[in-house]
C-alpha cells in the first residue's frame, strides 16, 4: 500500500465522524460533503507523520473549513435561504438523498439546527465542539483564534441561546405549548372543529409569503387556512413565547409568530424574510 492509499483508508475512517462535525456545523449535507472534500485536500497535501491523534487532527481541520463557509455565509445574509438548502435535482457520487437528509436532520433535532443557524460563526462553533463532540475548550481556542477562558465564554453564550431564557413564567409556556402542539395536531390532521377550539374567535393570520399580501380575520376562515397542513412545522420558542418554525430538512422557511389572549391564539403573523428571521430569539423547547 502507497502512502497514498494509507491516507485515503485512514480519512475513510473518519469520513462519517467528519460528516456529523460539519453537518451540525452548516447544517446542510451539500455543503458539510463540501466540507470534508476540503478538508480531505488538505489532509492529502499534509505531513501527519508526527500527528498522535488523527481524529482530533481531522476534526480540527474540518472545523476551520466549516469557519470559514460560516464566516462567508455571514457576509452573504441578501442572498435567498435558498443558498443553504441541498440541491435535489442532481446528485453526486456518494452523496445522501432528500429522505436520508430529512433522518438525519431528525437526529440531530430540527429545532436545534434552527436554533444554530442565529448564532454568529464563533459562538456555534464553539458550542457544538464542545457540547456535541465533547471537545475541550484548550483544543477549541486557536480555531476561534480566542483564549480558552473566551472560547469558553462563546459556548456559554451559545447554550444560554439554544436552552432559551423564559420570559414569562413556566406555567404560561406550558399552556402556550399545549395550545400551540394541539394547533398544530389538528392542522395536519385537518380537524376542523379541532382548529377551532384553540383559536380566537377574532383570531387574525397575516402573511407576505413568497410576495403574496394575506390578511384573513376569524376562526373559521383561519382555520380553513391550516386544514391539512403544517407538515414540516413544529413548536419552538420565538422571542420568549411558544411559536412555530417550519423547517424542512432543518432549513428555515419561515416562522409563525403567535399571540395568545385568554388560552388561545390571537393574532398569527407569518415572518419569511431571511433578515427579519435572523433577528429573531428563537430557543429549543425545553419543557
Amino acid at each position: 500500500m502507497d502512502e497514498h492509499e494509507w491516507q485515503a483508508k485512514q480519512f475513510e475512517d473518519y469520513r462519517t465522524h467528519l460528516r456529523a462535525v460539519a453537518y451540525r456545523m452548516l447544517g446542510s449535507l451539500s455543503e458539510a460533503d463540501d466540507a470534508v472534500q476540503e478538508s480531505w485536500l488538505h489532509f492529502s497535501r499534509s505531513d501527519t507523520s508526527e500527528v498522535v491523534n488523527l481524529g482530533g487532527w481531522l476534526t480540527k481541520v474540518v472545523a476551520r473549513v466549516c469557519l470559514d463557509m460560516l464566516r462567508s455565509r455571514q457576509s452573504r445574509r441578501e442572498e435567498s435561504l435558498d443558498a443553504y438548502v441541498p440541491d435535489s435535482t442532481g446528485s453526486r457520487e456518494g452523496e445522501i438523498d432528500p429522505e436520508d437528509e430529512a433522518l438525519l436532520a431528525d437526529s440531530v433535532g430540527r429545532a436545534l439546527l434552527v436554533v444554530l443557524d442565529t448564532l454568529n460563526p464563533a459562538e456555534r462553533l464553539a458550542f457544538v465542539l464542545h457540547d456535541i463532540f465533547a471537545m475541550s475548550f484548550e483544543e477549541i481556542a486557536p480555531i476561534v483564534d480566542r483564549t480558552p477562558t473566551a472560547a469558553r465564554q462563546l459556548a456559554s453564550r451559545a447554550r444560554r441561546r439554544v436552552q432559551g431564557v423564559e420570559t414569562v413564567p413556566e406555567a404560561t409556556l406550558t399552556r402556550q405549548r399545549e395550545v400551540v402542539d394541539a394547533f398544530l395536531a389538528a392542522s395536519r390532521a385537518g380537524d376542523f372543529e379541532a382548529l377551532l377550539s384553540v383559536l380566537d374567535p377574532d383570531v387574525v393570520f397575516r402573511s407576505d409569503y413568497a410576495g403574496a399580501s394575506t390578511l384573513v380575520r376569524g376562526a373559521a376562515a383561519v382555520a380553513r387556512q391550516f386544514s391539512g397542513s403544517a407538515r414540516e412545522a413544529q413548536s419552538a420558542l420565538i422571542n420568549g413565547a411558544v411559536g412555530v418554525v417550519v423547517a424542512p430538512s432543518g432549513h428555515l422557511l419561515l416562522v409563525l409568530n403567535l399571540t395568545f389572549t385568554s388560552g388561545k391564539i390571537a393574532e398569527i403573523n407569518v415572518i419569511s424574510d431571511p433578515e427579519d428571521l435572523h433577528q429573531l430569539d428563537m430557543a429549543v423547547l425545553n419543557i
